[in-house]
Parts: C-alpha cells; structure tokens; sequence
C-alpha cells in the first residue's frame, strides 16, 4: 500500500483482502470534518539541506498552516509523489516528516505516493513502521481511500529512482482492474505521480507512463472511472480521454517555466455527479489563485 501517516486519533482503517481500504469512520465527526473536500499536492521536492525560509519548503509549509487552521479539516490530504528532492535521501524524508509533522497533530490524514525523484528502501529506512508486511503486488505502493462521493485508487508509477518515465507494470495493472471492480459503488478516481501520454497536453510530455494505452484500457472498460489526477510536470492542465477526466495538477515546489505556470495546491470538491477544483497558489496574487472549475463526471 502506498505510504499512508494517518490521524489515528480520528480515522479508522478497514483492512480487506487483496487491497488496503482506507475509510473514513463514524459520522460523529461531521461537525469538524468537511467529508466531501481533499486537498492535492504533488511534486514537493523536499530536501534536507534546504533553508528553512527558501520557497520550496516555505510552499508547503504554507499549504500545511492553511489547513491546521481550517475550523473544518478535509477528508484527506494526496500528496502525489516526487516528495524528495532529487534521489530519495535520508535527511529529505526526515525533513519532509517535520514539515507534515503539524497535519498529523491537527487530526489529519495524509496519504502519499511516489515518484520519480523518491527512493521506496530509503523511505522505510526512515519510516520503518511504513513498510508493509505483505505488499500486495511486490515492490508497489497501491490503495483504495474510500470518501463518500468516491473512491481514489492510489497507484505506484516509480518505475526507478531518476529515471523520467513511469511505469505501473502488468501485476499492478491487473491489481487495479480487479480492485476498480471490487469498489464499484461509487465514481472512481486513479491517481499517480506520472501523465498519461495520451488525452491533452500531457501527451506532449515524454516522461510520462509507459504504459498508458495499457492502462486506458483497464480504465476505459469501466464507466464508473471518472477521472486521472496525476502531477510530475510542474504545470496545470485539464484534459479527457474516451469520457474520462484527465487532471493535471500544480507542483508545491517550483516550476519549469514562471511565465506560464506557478506553484501550488488543489481543493476538490466532490459531489455525486461531479468535482469541483480550486486552485490555490503560493502567490496569491497569481491569477490562477481561487481559480474553480466544475467538472461533472462525462459518462
């Protein structure tokens, strides 16, 4: 499953076999808990070197004091991989935990997946209670996190620590198809840290997933998919492939290009037909800042 540092104190976890299911328990905390909003982050780029008022830190940090402060916390928090700086370091996750640190303490849970920049033994060298006993598909961090308008399946599109180009491989993909038909009762919703090269802009990104078509097609089959958030281009986009939402979101950290793109979070707000996705950037004079799309499901 992926890395998950859930709010125990708040959250209760059902296990089920074949797949880690995340839920949220009883309906006693609606007062506090908005169930139908997650924030998305992705590309945090973390390291342990960085000084603490340098922007990448100082990024999420910031997403970190708006949502300790909130009067009502989010279901979850998705941070989307590439949570290290460049290769998955000790010190990088060390870092990385310290600046999440308050989340857990406010009562909220965070899942997190991993990309390209991240390293999986490193991680569970830091965070040992991580690691799971019995992995699911070996060497892959995958999960279900179930909020009452839909269900995210959490993907892990690491295929080497550096290497651009992701990659879910055959095991995961069949993983997927059987779990999207285990979990059939609501709007599904597939993330990983890499595009899919097909559907939009992405498709110009070469380091996106390999195995793409693969994947559409166990997507494809299944109307109840509804939508792909991915990030790992540092930019944000929104595109559909064969009636599903492809949903490019932007990176905490820093962007290939400031003069068409910034750095930031996404809030979702899910409904029964639909999403709705506020962007907030780190500059809150950014045109892009509060920016709300409504998306409702196509098919």
């Amino acid at each position: 499953m992926p890395i998950h540092l859930p709010a125990l104190s708040r959250r209760q976890f059902l296990m089920t076999t074949g797949a880690s299911v995340l839920a949220l328990s009883s309906p006693v905390w609606a007062d506090v808990t908005e169930r139908d909003v997650v924030y998305l982050l992705n590309d945090t780029h973390i390291g342990e070197k960085q000084p603490a008022d340098s922007p990448v830190p100082t990024h999420l940090r910031q997403v970190v004091e708006e949502l300790v402060a909130l009067r009502q916390k989010p279901a979850c928090v998705l941070i989307n991989g590439d949570l290290a700086a460049k290769d998955g370091q000790p010190g990088d996750y060390r870092h990385l935990a310290e600046l999440l640190a308050p989340l857990y303490d406010a009562g909220i849970d965070v899942h997190l997946t991993l990309g390209n920049h991240d390293n999986r033994e490193t991680f569970y060298e830091v965070m040992a209670e991580q690691r799971p006993e019995q992995p699911v598909v070996e060497s892959r961090h995958i999960s279900v996190v179930q909020t009452p308008h839909a269900n995210f399946f959490l993907l892990d599109s690491l295929q080497k620590t550096m290497v651009t180009q992701g990659t879910l491989g055959a095991d995961q993909l069949q993983w997927l198809g059987s779990a999207l038909d285990a979990h059939a009762d609501r709007p599904a919703i597939v993330v990983a840290h890499h595009n899919p090269r097909l559907g939009g802009d992405p498709i110009h990104f070469p380091g996106g997933l390999i195995d793409s078509v693969e994947l559409w097609d166990v997507l494809a089959s299944r109307p109840h998919v509804k939508a792909y958030v991915h990030g790992h281009i540092h930019d944000r986009s929104y595109a559909e492939h064969e009636g599903i939402h492809i949903i490019n979101t932007p990176a905490t950290s820093y962007v290939g290009n400031p003069k068409q793109s910034t750095t930031g979070w996404t809030v979702a707000r899910l409904s029964a037909d639909g999403i709705q996705l506020t962007t907030r950037t780190t500059d809150d004079a950014h045109p892009w800042n509060k920016d709300t799309r409504r998306m409702p499901w196509l098919r």
